[in-house]
């Protein structure tokens, strides 16, 4: 796998070193560890978890300050994103240089992949009604199903627990491009009932979305606003059950640029999950998890050559039983179904699609020894059965050294798009030019990820490295098309992605320094004539440093993010150059009840892109004032 350090590489390299250095040190005040629930469908301690998982919790979120969920998700090892200038554009996430369609989405363990695309309305959810991200990297579809070939996120809205007494806050802030953002909510738990309720709004001018050499330039600024409304109500109506309801209803309306027409044109996304959860401990060694989820997803684009919309809704069944052999082993057996309708102003051949499945997951805890193991059969209606298994390994060299091996198998249904667009004829001067249809015949993509880590923790310090290789057969070419320019969707493609993660972080009594560095290799194995080797829009090399200082009631923080060059044609000709990037942070609390935070991204001003011909921000300031109560 050929990588190429440079002066950016070494300067992070240096931090790892040196925690590497101190890893013995003694620690004065141990960290509470985060609950994932993610990484096995059961509620774990993160580091009691197999595998390569993530947590970015509600003090991240509120660091992120003006910045989307996808700029806050590349701020985490093994994480990329492209937008075509601005949140409100189209978005997509690269979790382990694995496509934005190969990552399942989750809000409250509710997917939300759009069924008629792939891609996920990232624009349409505001970091400020949202609880915690878990990140969970590698093939998780034995876990979850189609889509988590590269991996899971899942965004967690709600609050529960125990009893709690009331408490609300509130945000308010401006930045530059006349940003404005505020957001309120309340949360409490008493006598059997816990509640919780969010909303947030945001305003910004925006900037210019796109540059000259984009065939969609248009010299104007492309803002947006975004309304976001989340909350749960649940009633634990004796000791060991409890029912749940959580409910998010997210909406983006954004400028982008279609052409030197001084019309605005815009785009409106909605993104909706709802789920109903009951939860219940039939005995000591046997729980059950009903679940009925719902979630819908809207796009309507709207331009001066008229508009178009579509979108999908989603409806899943779930019965998981949790059961307890012994203190140290744990089997869930999950029994699913999902039904798949899409809502577009295209009327595709076949307008649903149901899923039955089945799963069975194992965890054990033996000493030094922990493993889990899982599998699962997915029917797709008219499609077949796709059988997927996981199995991990981890053990504990000492008290703070790990070492795990683990191999896990992905698929990737096609979507609606792919398998039932119908039979469109296009025209030139009134001349046929070519046309598109869908291919009922599609196979899934499939994946082969393998992977070993490596992982030190005490009290002070923690140190990673993770060594993966994921396979990737029969990929989906959406356009492949012949001498009349007649085209249709083919499985033609294989790529394997092959990468080292290194992550570092270390406590200096009030200095905390992370850093983490990223080398991968994503490679198309079967390039045709025209294409190159390397899959589009990935850097070879993302480095991430991060360091905080407390002062008593004031912490400063600065963060450095150096991306490598990547391609943006498949072809392998339009090179986009590597960039780095300087933000500042810092936040003063003048009481236990109110705070300001500040923060200031891209401080050098430095213009770059991960999109060629859009734009990405330039130097920009937030500042936010909470209150909490």
């Amino acid at each position: 796998m050929p990588f190429t350090f440079n002066r950016q590489a070494l300067a992070v390299l240096s931090c790892f070193v040196s925690a590497a250095a101190s890893a013995q040190a003694p620690s004065a005040v141990p960290e509470l560890d985060q609950i994932v629930v993610t990484a096995s469908r059961m509620a774990q301690l993160q580091k009691d978890v197999i595998g390569d998982v993530t947590v970015i919790d509600k003090k991240e979120l509120q660091k992120a300050g003006q910045d989307s969920i996808a700029e806050t998700l590349a701020r985490q090892p093994g994480v990329q994103f492209y937008n075509n200038g601005g949140p409100q554009t189209t978005t997509g996430v690269f979790l382990r240089g694995t496509s934005p369609a190969q990552t399942l989405v989750l809000v409250d363990g509710i997917r939300i992949n759009s069924i008629t695309s792939g891609a996920t309305s990232w624009g349409a959810i505001d970091p400020a009604v949202i609880e915690r991200i878990e990140i969970v990297r590698g093939a998780a579809s034995s876990l979850y199903g189609s889509d988590a070939i590269g991996g899971v996120i899942n965004i967690i809205t709600k609050k529960s627990g125990e009893d709690r007494a009331p408490a609300a806050w509130a945000n308010i802030g401006i930045g530059t491009y006349s940003t404005f953002k505020s957001s309120v909510g309340l949360s409490g738990a008493q006598d059997g009932w816990d509640y919780a309720l969010s909303t947030s709004m945001a305003e910004s001018n925006g900037f210019n979305a796109s540059s000259p050499v984009s065939g969609s330039f248009n010299r104007d600024a492309d803002g947006y606003s975004q309304h976001a409304l989340s909350g749960s109500l649940g009633y634990r109506w004796k000791p060991g059950h409890h029912i749940g309801l959580t409910a998010f209803n997210g909406y983006i309306d954004g400028d982008f640029d279609s052409g030197s027409d001084p019309r605005v044109a815009h785009a409106i996304t909605r993104q909706q999950a709802y789920t109903l959860t009951s939860t219940d401990d039939i005995t000591d060694y046997w729980q059950s998890v009903l679940r009925f989820g719902l979630s819908k997803e809207s796009n309507e684009s709207r331009s001066y050559g008229g508009s178009f919309s579509f979108g999908s809704l989603q409806r899943s069944y779930s019965w998981q039983n949790n059961l307890k052999f012994s203190d140290n082993q744990n089997v869930s057996v999950i029994l699913e179904r999902l039904e798949e309708r899409p809502a577009s102003f295209s009327s595709y051949t076949t307008n649903r699609r149901d899923t039955n499945s089945a799963g069975l997951i194992y965890r054990g805890d033996f000493d030094a020894h922990h493993v889990q193991a899982s599998i699962r059969n997915d029917n797709i209606s008219n499609y077949g059965n796709q059988v997927t298994g996981g199995l991990g390994y981890d053990f504990d060299l000492n008290d703070q050294w790990t070492v795990g091996v683990a191999g896990n198998t992905g698929f990737r249904a096609p979507t609606f798009a792919d398998l039932y667009y119908p039979f469109e004829q296009y025209y030139y001067d009134g001349w046929p030019s070519g046309s598109f249809q869908g291919n009922p015949n599609l196979k899934p993509e499939k994946s082969r990820n393998i992977e070993a880590r490596l992982r030190y923790e005490d009290d002070t310090t923690r140190l990673g490295l993770v060594v993966y290789q994921n396979k990737i057969r029969d990929l989906i070419n959406g356009y492949v098309c012949d001498f009349n320019f007649d085209c249709t969707a083919n499985n033609t493609d294989r790529a394997t992605i092959r990468g080292v993660t290194l992550t570092a972080q270390k406590d200096f009594g009030k200095t905390t320094v992370r850093a983490s560095a990223d080398f991968m290799d994503p490679r198309n194995d079967q390039p045709r004539e025209g294409e190159g080797s390397v899959l589009v829009r990935r850097a070879k090399q993302v480095y991430l440093l991060g360091v905080d200082h407390r002062i008593d009631a004031l912490t400063v923080g600065a963060e450095y993010q150096f991306i490598g060059k990547r391609y943006d044609d498949v072809a392998n000709t339009r090179v986009m150059g590597g960039y780095s990037l300087l933000n500042l942070t810092a936040a003063y609390d003048f009481s236990k009840n109110v705070g300001v935070q500040v923060r200031w991204n891209n401080l050098l001003n430095k213009d770059y892109t991960n999109v060629y011909g859009y734009n990405m921000p330039g130097s920009n300031v937030f500042v936010n004032l909470s209150f909490r109560m």
